[in-house]
């Protein structure tokens, strides 16, 4: 190992640490959103929608990430819609991480029995009503493993973000590897980054849940 070589080299890995955090959560965010969402179309079975809805989680989880980063990022521009790198790898992300999302969030939804909906209805609560103070909750959390799992999922998909030329972890490694040989440094930081961003966010979703199973949320 080249100390030398990891101490010139571990701000540039920083700074590509950043902005594959960055591009990660705002590309989470959104596929929360974009889960969501469907998740409830599915649930409520609203005509015409919940088919529309049913056709993009199938071609979203059917299709490598990479193969729709080089739809978006190559293949839109010959329609005349040109987006820069970061935007692609969000938009990209959002698309993928939105239909596993709003299977996450279905199978939480679809695990409420009921009766508590006729509970709901009984006590004078609206649809709506119900929907945002009875189901949504106990949905939510009894997802969160899914939805751990999920986030853990996505974060790891940004490795891919290095073939539209984004300056993410993967591409500074592949980079660095290419000019200088250092095959082993390079890997080693590229693991041991990938561990930073990742660690934390198991060890917290593992707090999250027990908590949730304490609560009486979940079992």
């Amino acid at each position: 190992m080249n100390a030398a070589y990891i101490e010139k080299f571990l701000p540039l890995y920083q700074r590509a640490a950043i902005l594959t955090v960055r591009i990660g959560i705002e590309g989470i965010f959104l596929a929360i959103l974009i889960g969501l969402l469907c998740a409830i179309i599915l649930y409520e079975k609203i005509p015409v929608i919940r088919q529309v809805v049913m056709v993009y989680v199938e071609i979203s989880r059917n299709t490598p990430l990479l193969v729709q980063l080089f739809f978006i990022y190559y293949g839109l521009p010959k329609v005349g819609v040109r987006l820069s790198p970061e935007i692609c790898g969000v938009i990209g992300l959002a698309f993928l991480g939105g239909s596993y999302m709003a299977e996450a969030f279905r199978s939480g939804l679809e695990g409420v029995e009921n009766i508590q909906r006729e509970s709901a209805y009984s006590l004078g609560m609206n649809r709506f009503q119900t929907m945002r103070y009875v189901i949504l909750p106990q949905a939510v959390s009894t997802s969160i493993p899914a939805f751990i799992a999920n986030i853990i999922f996505l974060l790891k998909e940004t490795s891919v973000f290095s073939a539209i030329s984004l300056m993410d972890l993967m591409f500074t490694a592949k980079d660095l590897i290419g000019l200088y040989y250092k095959t082993t440094e390079s890997l080693t930081l590229l693991v041991v980054f990938y561990l930073m961003i990742l660690l934390p966010v198991s060890i917290l979703g593992a707090i999250v849940e027990r908590r949730m199973r304490y609560a009486g949320f979940g079992s």
